[in-house]
């Protein structure tokens, strides 16, 4: 497992935001910072888990993603975001965790 990026929801705007129409999202990258900070902001009708919208997350880059998910309380089943990404969400010890599985080497540059 290795650290991702910190995911934090807002109600402000942020410069450079990428719109997730799947999801009802919009995000920042998390690349354009030192910290792999990720703005997430929710539109109303969202349909995320209310902890992911408004309690910071931890996202790692997993090897196998079925393996990482066994025996967790799973918060958001597999899904893809985009092309070679999938990810999904597991509640640990009351905080939401992001995993993330990664086609190739080129998606992951942290």
């Amino acid at each position: 497992m290795k650290y991702h990026h910190l995911g934090i929801p807002t109600g402000t705007i942020q410069p450079d935001e990428t719109y997730l129409e799947k999801y009802k999202l919009f995000c920042t990258d998390h690349k354009t910072n030192p910290y792999a900070i990720q703005w997430m902001r929710f539109e109303s009708d969202c349909q995320l888990p209310e902890i992911v919208k408004t309690v910071p997350h931890l996202a790692f880059v997993v090897d196998d993603l079925e393996q990482a998910l066994q025996g967790q309380e799973i918060l958001i089943k597999p899904n893809s975001p985009s092309k070679g990404v999938q990810v999904a969400f597991i509640l640990s010890n009351g905080a939401p965790v992001e995993f993330l599985q990664l086609e190739d080497a080129n998606h992951e540059d942290r």
